[in-house]
């Protein structure tokens, strides 16, 4: 316990900077993901194109080379210096969102076609169709994936630790420059990990409970 309680101040620092990267990085893939996923569903060539080759042009790029752009490419282009944190959630974010946008998709996909086609046939938009008919329906399908991409964004955030963010996946690094013991520092990031990650499935449960008594 001496190496949490005697490093209170680095380890709530590195807490901090995970949750900002996740809740931060969540957002983006929220509300990106959102607009990819209607894209690649579209009635609209061009919007499928574009849905498409984002996905697949993003999710096939390591996130480490992402991460690498944000972190030393685009301050370049640029020509100013931008927070190491703030680009490392726009990263994350950006690179999450291809598989929110794949599961959206997919959960879209499950909506049986003709409630689409008869909302069409009242005079419905598709941005009507898609938010009063689709999505409804789709969000019970699509919790459990969804809750796997935030799990995996979770993870994610120590590629962070590569790029000057002090996060849990960086602090072995600091806590090593005070002596402690690395091994140690790292059974303690787990167990913290895995308390993340169990709370992550709790809410899944909560979420999924509330759409089974919705149905």
């Amino acid at each position: 316990m001496g190496t949490v309680t005697d490093n209170l101040d680095l380890w709530g620092e590195a807490l901090a900077g995970t949750l900002i990267l996740f809740f931060g990085g969540g957002l983006i893939a929220l509300v990106l993901g959102l607009i990819v996923g209607a894209m690649r569903v579209s009635p609209v060539p061009i919007a499928r194109s574009v849905g498409t080759v984002y996905v697949n042009w993003i999710r096939n790029t390591p996130l480490t080379l992402v991460m690498f752009f944000f972190a030393f490419c685009l301050p370049i282009l640029l020509r100013q210096r931008i927070d190491a944190i703030l680009l490392a959630t726009i990263a994350l974010g950006i690179y999450t969102a291809t598989y929110v946008a794949e599961t959206i998709r997919s959960g879209v996909n499950t909506v049986p076609v003709g409630q689409a086609e008869a909302a069409r046939a009242l005079g419905l938009t598709f941005g009507q169709v898609m938010s009063l008919v689709v999505l409804p329906q789709a969000t019970r399908s699509v919790i459990p994936p969804m809750m796997s991409v935030f799990i995996a964004l979770l993870k994610n955030t120590t590629v962070a630790a590569g790029f000057s963010v002090l996060n849990l996946g960086s602090i072995r690094n600091w806590l090593s420059e005070r002596g402690e013991n690395q091994l140690v520092v790292l059974l303690w990031v787990m167990v913290i990990f895995v308390v993340l990650v169990l709370l992550l499935a709790w809410l899944q449960r909560v979420l999924e409970e509330k759409w089974r008594v919705a149905r």
